[in-house]
């Protein structure tokens, strides 16, 4: 169960998610934070200008070896809008990261893209524990899911 200092972090992802979405991109934000609760970096996807690898997920994981030793690395939290994909999911284990915070899962995205039509994705969509069962995981966030679910929406239908 996550906490308000937790829902600060949560929330400010799915601001993220939302300037991506304003930016022409997919609505992904994610939020790396410290043992001591300090925002260390944040990020949005940024996949529209062609390189699909450029999720904040991903970017932040790289980031952290550059800022965090591996035992702070280990005491790190990543909060994010949605669940990591696999490709995020392995980045995170690789680099030794802690645990993992979402909004919403890798199931929920799923359906929802099924109910709009949206073509399947290149790589299967699995829940990080599938990816990475070492990493602890904790999520769905029902209180902001909702606001996740309008910007996805909102992203698919204005294409």
């Amino acid at each position: 169960m996550v906490d308000e200092r937790e829902l600060f972090f949560l929330r400010r992802c799915v601001e993220l998610a939302e300037e991506a979405l304003d930016a022409g991109d997919e609505p992904f934000g994610s939020v790396l934070v410290d043992a001591d609760g300090v925002a260390r970096g944040e990020d949005r996807n940024r996949v529209a200008g062609g390189d699909r690898t450029r999720h904040p997920e991903f970017e932040l994981a790289r980031l952290s070896t550059s800022l965090l030793s591996p035992r702070e690395r280990a005491g790190a939290t990543v909060y994010t809008s949605g669940e990591h994909c696999p490709m995020c999911a392995a980045a995170h284990a690789w680099v030794g990261l802690g645990r993992i915070v979402y909004v919403t899962s890798s199931a929920q995205l799923s359906g929802w893209l099924a109910e709009l039509g949206v073509p399947p994705a290149p790589v299967r969509s699995l829940p990080v524990s599938e990816v990475a069962p070492g990493v602890v995981v904790e999520g769905p966030v029902d209180a902001l899911a909702d606001r996740v679910r309008r910007l996805h929406v909102r992203y698919h239908r204005d294409e």
